[in-house]
């Protein structure tokens, strides 16, 4: 019994240790699978020395010298253990990388806001005329985003194939935002400029993956970062608020105006310079904001739960409608969108062998919530379509809330057989990372497609 009884505690300190390192974004599942043969190798040599499954598991990790960070990051979360004496040793080396991160990292950021200060050379000022604020708009994911890929791509040491991949939408979206004659301000403009992004932003995920975009682990991985990046940029803008606001107040006490370098120069830069930024800090801090993001997670999921229901029995008691209008609609859109990225990123965060809890229900309660009011928009949606006819905007609500309804739909089925044991947890990981190309699908078809069906109106 003792000895199964350790063979078993050796299996779950190697599925802990396998789940570790699928979260970590440098690792692929080929590289897990063949590092843990190698790791079953040493600890079957070190048990054959006399050492007990625990010892000979520990040393064992700290023999697979390739994983040295990914070790000491380990060794920290789990401290209570041996790791610490065992694991916790040597940081020069990996010292030098995260200071080569560092100094690529801040490089990049500087060239963004560099970037975001070039047009100014041709008369396009960021706090300019209509036409220059127009085309910041049509643009301002064009001047960050390809040095986010271009970090990825130096981290993963992109070849030059895999380069020429990681470029080509870049180098899309801008002739597309750039050559199609869009009429000033209208519909087409103003929603390939919103989507340009969600397109791009998508397309930086290939160079996080290294090029194994078709990667399940990597998708996965791609999403955690996501996340973490969202966090970490909000606390960023938050602070450089505190920073632009004190600014104002020290040089306004001694009878200087520093709006005008606020809004020109420190803005702009520190908005394109911090995507950067946030990006780097996401791998240099990694643990720290996987104990903070599952907090977050646990805070907004009732918090939104509870407004949704509360939403939904309102509109049953008083009778009333959703009126459709573009700022109703994208607030909607944006609404929906949030409570599916609560819901990828706990998905994403969730230990997938744990059993069913009560968190898993109130997550298919949200699920179920927004599945219901995306319903109702939806249906208010083609009411207008019917009275009114077709236009940009509402074909773009259109689609994005079918996109919307399909992933909440199917996410409520896969949660509701979790919960109710019928299925595991695996299915629901899946069917998240496997819907991702259908939004960069919808996102390149409206930046492209809706300027010519509707003459760019």
């Amino acid at each position: 019994m003792a000895d199964k009884g350790g063979e078993q505690m050796l299996e779950d300190r190697i599925q802990e240790w396998r789940s570790y390192l699928h979260r970590r974004e440098a690792i692929d599942a080929t590289d897990v699978d063949e590092l843990e043969d190698h790791l079953r190798s040493q600890v079957a040599d070190l048990r054959g020395a006399g050492l007990d499954e625990d010892e000979a598991f520990l040393i064992g990790v700290k023999r697979l010298g390739e994983l040295d960070t990914l070790s000491r990051e380990f060794a920290r979360e789990h401290s209570e253990r041996l790791w610490k004496r065992l694991v916790v040793a040597d940081v020069g080396e990996a010292g030098t990388q995260w200071g080569r991160e560092a100094f690529v990292a801040l490089g990049l950021a500087v060239a963004a806001g560099i970037a975001i200060k070039v047009p100014e050379l041709f008369g396009l000022s960021w706090a300019g005329s209509e036409r220059a604020q127009l085309f910041y708009a049509r643009n301002l994911s064009l001047f960050v985003l390809p040095f986010l890929a271009g970090y990825f791509a130096w981290k993963r040491g992109l070849d030059s194939r895999g380069l020429l991949r990681l470029a080509t939408p870049f180098v899309l979206g801008a002739l597309a935002m750039n050559l199609l004659p869009f009429n000033p301000g209208g519909h087409t403009e103003l929603l390939a400029a919103i989507h340009l992004p969600m397109a791009l932003w998508l397309a930086v995920g290939v160079g996080y993956a290294g090029g194994a975009w078709s990667s399940h682990d990597q998708r996965m991985n791609y999403l955690r970062f996501s996340g973490e990046w969202f966090i970490y940029y909000v606390l960023i803008a938050l602070g450089g608020g505190v920073l632009m606001m004190f600014t104002m107040f020290v040089f306004g006490a001694i009878g200087l105006d520093a709006e005008w370098l606020l809004e020109s120069w420190i803005l702009p830069c520190g908005a394109m310079g911090a995507v950067i930024v946030a990006a780097w800090l996401v791998g240099a801090k990694q643990s720290v904001v996987e104990n903070m993001a599952p907090v977050l997670t646990l805070l907004f999921t009732p918090l939104f739960t509870l407004m949704l229901l509360s939403f939904l029995t309102t509109m049953v008691f008083t009778g009333s409608g959703i009126d459709v209008g573009r700022e109703v609609l994208i607030g909607f859109d944006l609404l929906l969108v949030l409570v599916v990225g609560l819901l990828v990123y706990s998905v994403s965060a969730r230990d997938p062998h744990a059993a069913p809890g009560f968190f898993d229900a109130l997550q298919l309660v949200l699920v179920i919530s927004a599945l219901l009011v995306d319903a109702m928009a939806l249906w208010a949606i083609l009411a207008r379509i019917s009275a009114f006819g077709f236009t940009p905007n509402r074909v773009a609500a259109l689609g994005e809330n079918l996109i919307l309804v399909v992933n909440l739909g199917w996410s409520a089925v896969l949660y509701a057989r979790f919960i109710g044991r019928r299925a595991g947890f695996a299915p629901l990981e899946r069917w998240q990372t496997a819907y991702l190309p259908v939004y960069a699908v919808w996102a390149w078809i409206v930046v492209l497609i809706f300027p010519l069906v509707f003459r760019f109106q």
